[in-house]
């Protein structure tokens, strides 16, 4: 059976658990060797674990994006082992605090802005040069439906995401004549840890799982994929 994936390598942040490890779980089955980026050494293990038990291959990067330096370093270190990068899933995010604007703490808005946008400029940055010497690169940024509409008390998370998008688009428009392709990707309303953060009274068993909703990730990590500056929502 011929795997979307075959032979591709891509790098998945936020990696050790949520959406972030279905996605990397299913790259690995439709044939991509993946490469694993969070925090949490133990959930990066769990995956590796599913990963090697469906035949899959992947590399473990502890990794807090928000030392920017070490992105840098993690680049360096692809380009040594695989000499390019095909696909990249800018997923790694932080619900921040959810409160009016005038009380959000200040430094709760600045690892907020950290996380959700500075690092995914830095890994574009960093892997800019390695997505060129792919013969087909796609880029995927996970973003959220709090980017678009009035959603009080999210301030630092949907301002991050807003800005998340429109970085986005511009950095697909300047790939429109390149090999690169730059989408988003709204997961809508699934069954995180993020999610109980932000909804505690909500029964998550109404929620569909992150293993449900990888398919539209697979449609555009493809080689095949085409399009280019989209906002593509799972449902």
């Amino acid at each position: 059976m011929t795997k979307n994936l075959e032979n591709r390598i891509a790098l998945i942040t936020g990696a050790s658990r949520g959406i972030g490890a279905a996605v990397a779980k299913r790259f690995a089955a439709e044939g991509a060797h993946v490469i694993l980026v969070a925090r949490t050494v133990g959930g990066l293990e769990e995956v590796d674990d599913a990963v090697k038990k469906s035949g899959g291959s992947a590399t473990l990067v502890p990794l807090d994006l928000c030392e920017y330096e070490k992105i840098d370093q993690l680049a360096a270190s692809i380009h040594q082992r695989f000499g390019k990068l095909d696909i990249l899933v800018g997923n790694a995010g932080t619900l921040g605090v959810l409160s009016p604007m005038p009380h959000i703490p200040p430094k709760k808005w600045d690892e907020t802005i950290a996380l959700n946008l500075t690092a995914n400029f830095r890994l574009i940055r960093a892997f800019d040069p390695l997505l060129k010497k792919s013969d087909a690169a796609q880029v995927i940024f996970v973003t959220s439906g709090v980017a678009k509409g009035t959603f009080p008390y999210w301030g630092p998370y949907a301002a991050s995401k807003a800005a998340l998008e429109a970085m986005a688009v511009t950095y697909a428009g300047e790939c429109e004549n390149t090999n690169i392709r730059v989408n988003m990707i709204d997961p809508g309303v699934v069954r995180t840890r993020m999610r109980a953060q932000a909804m505690p009274g909500e029964n998550p068993e109404t929620l569909p799982l992150p293993e449900e909703i990888t398919d539209r990730f697979v449609e555009l990590a493809a080689a095949s994929y085409t399009k280019n500056g989209q906002r593509v929502n799972v449902v």
